[in-house]
């Protein structure tokens, strides 16, 4: 026998109000922070090493890895960048508390972007706010050109898409064109980047957005807090 209870309440207002909170810390400290997520064996952390490499100064970057298991990735990234891995034990997906555990590990001293690199899936990472200001999926040309139209929530939740390996497109069947329709009538107005992280073609145009991304959200987070001081002022005194 199976009964109904009704619970008048979100009960996932307490996260997203603790991703907020997160989020305007990170704000406040100059920190963007970016959520990369993607099928296992996109590129991502190719993509964060080639980052590092084009990036003038790479300590201002840092990066939290997320793995099931082992810490191979955050081995790969230790020498171009400031990085902590988080590994889940067996979770297919970060989760904000976990995020901010390695948050405080880190030596942040002048670094402006922080990459939180998701496990590699499709599905659980988007359905979780981690206090990113951006959330970019990674889409390998090996997957296939299909992934948007079969994956739409994680498209549907992200700002941009990186396309990765294009380097590859001669030899596997993708069609970027279709694989750009389908994310754009998930997103409309998603931004695709098309990027090899090992010959360097299109960092220079990824990087830019990163910059241009930042620079609004530092610019918005200005305009919210004068605002709210004006406000402030404007309250009549007891």
């Amino acid at each position: 026998m199976s009964s109904v209870v009704t619970v008048n309440r979100d009960l996932q207002a307490e996260k997203r109000a603790a991703a907020t909170a997160f989020r305007a810390e990170l704000t406040r400290r100059g920190i963007f922070c970016v959520n990369l997520i993607s099928s296992p064996g996109a590129g991502k952390t190719t993509l964060l090493q080639a980052t590092a490499r084009f990036w003038p100064k790479p300590e201002k970057l840092a990066v939290l890895v997320g793995d099931i298991a082992t810490d191979r990735d955050a081995e790969r990234l230790a020498p171009y960048l400031t990085v902590r891995q988080l590994t889940t034990g067996g979770a297919c997906h970060l989760d904000l508390k976990l995020v901010e555990r390695g948050f405080d590990e880190l030596n942040l001293d002048g670094v402006e972007y922080l990459f939180v690199e998701n496990i590699g899936n499709l599905v659980c990472p988007a359905s979780h706010d981690l206090g990113e200001h951006l959330r970019v999926v990674v889409l390998s040309v090996t997957e296939g050109d299909d992934k948007p139209a079969k994956y739409p929530k994680a498209f549907r939740t992200s700002q941009a898409c990186v396309v990765s390996k294009v380097d590859l497109m001669p030899y596997v069947p993708f069609d970027l064109q279709a694989a750009t329709q389908d994310a754009r009538s998930i997103q409309p107005d998603m931004p695709i980047l098309p990027v090899c992280a090992t010959t360097g073609s299109g960092l220079a145009e990824w990087c830019e957005f990163l910059r241009d991304r930042r620079t609004k959200a530092l610019a918005e987070h200005v305009r919210d807090d004068l605002s709210h001081r004006l406000d402030e002022q404007r309250m009549p005194h007891p």
